[in-house]
């Protein structure tokens, strides 16, 4: 397994997007994983892969500190973990956007408001930056409600379509950053482990 590369997916459609553009770029020949499965780790001996199916928070912490050669998941955890890796590439899919949303459309930015969300170090940076100080609520779902409920002004989270805050009466008051999947690497890699993964990349790119 020495010359093998362990590679950390989060569990859920980025692990499917990414085995689907391996397989199309012939990175991967066959489907090692099934996604129906409670198995976390999956072995392609023939190509000596190896995946670990992850909480996508985790991902970067599997490859920063080793346990994984290579990982995929999204820019916004990237920043969120501030994790020390290699971002290799932007592979062009999972996109959504993080957001300010508040109950108000026209909310005003002030200092000490409350913020719930789950992404307490992209939502303390963005409102540092623009000079105010706020109190941030960690929330690990169903943030919508919490501006509904008082506990918070403003939340900071991931939108898609934007159809889940629009049904609970929030309105998008700004823009922090736009997020898709990203391929990660430790930055340790043996020798023999970085021309794989240099040949993984350019056929990637290509």
């Amino acid at each position: 397994m020495s010359d093998t590369i362990t590679i950390a997916l989060p569990k859920g459609r980025l692990a499917e997007d990414t085995i689907e553009l391996f397989l199309k770029k012939g990175i991967l020949k066959n489907n090692c994983i099934d996604f129906n499965s409670r198995k976390l780790v999956f072995n392609d001996d023939e190509e000596q892969f190896r995946f670990l199916l992850v909480r996508n928070m985790d991902v970067p912490t599997y490859v920063e500190y080793g346990a994984c050669d290579l990982g995929v998941v999204g820019k916004d955890i990237i920043c969120e973990t501030k994790a020390d890796v290699y971002e290799f590439l932007d592979l062009g899919f999972g996109f959504c956007r993080m957001c300010v949303a508040a109950a108000d459309p026209n909310f005003k930015y002030r200092h000490d408001i409350k913020v719930a969300t789950k992404f307490v170090n992209i939502a303390k940076d963005f409102f540092i930056k623009k000079g105010f100080f706020v109190e941030t609520i960690k929330l690990y779902g169903s943030i919508e409600i919490a501006p509904i409920l008082g506990l918070s002004d403003v939340i900071v989270d991931l939108v898609s379509t934007g159809e889940t805050l629009k049904k609970n009466g929030l309105h998008i008051i700004e823009n922090i950053m736009d997020s898709t999947a990203r391929l990660i690497g430790n930055k340790n890699l043996v020798r023999t482990k970085y021309f794989k993964i240099k040949s993984i990349l350019e056929m990637l790119r290509g």
